[in-house]
């Protein structure tokens, strides 16, 4: 199985930065595709980025030019760099994978974000 956990989420002000981590452990060899979603109150869950095992991304409207997704093999670590933060950027951000074997899905605990204006 696959676990993923979020960090990196805070406060910060419009126009500003940061960086959200998300450490997979287990069989993370099968994991196929992982990436970023989030939840602003009162909303849908909203996809924002994703990146392949190929290193395929891909991106949600919202945030293309200013979000980057990436990841580190070696630490089995997948970041969301997000730039030109604004306050509707404001969300609960979630980890998610589907697995090589049966399609899962799972998601991770979530991290916060606030954008202050």
């Amino acid at each position: 199985q696959v676990q993923l956990v979020e960090s990196g989420g805070d406060l910060v002000q419009a126009g500003g930065s940061l960086r959200l981590s998300c450490a997979a452990s287990g069989s993370t060899t099968n994991i196929n595709l992982i990436g970023w979603y989030r939840q602003a109150p009162g909303k849908q869950r909203e996809f924002v980025a994703s990146i392949s095992s190929r290193d395929t991304t891909n991106y949600g409207d919202s945030v293309k030019g200013r979000f980057t997704i990436s990841r580190d093999i070696a630490k089995n670590t997948i970041f969301l760099q997000m730039n030109s933060l604004k306050p509707e950027d404001t969300a609960v951000y979630y980890c998610r994978a589907i697995t090589r074997v049966f399609n899962i899905e799972l998601w991770g605990q979530g991290t916060q974000v606030t954008v202050s204006s």
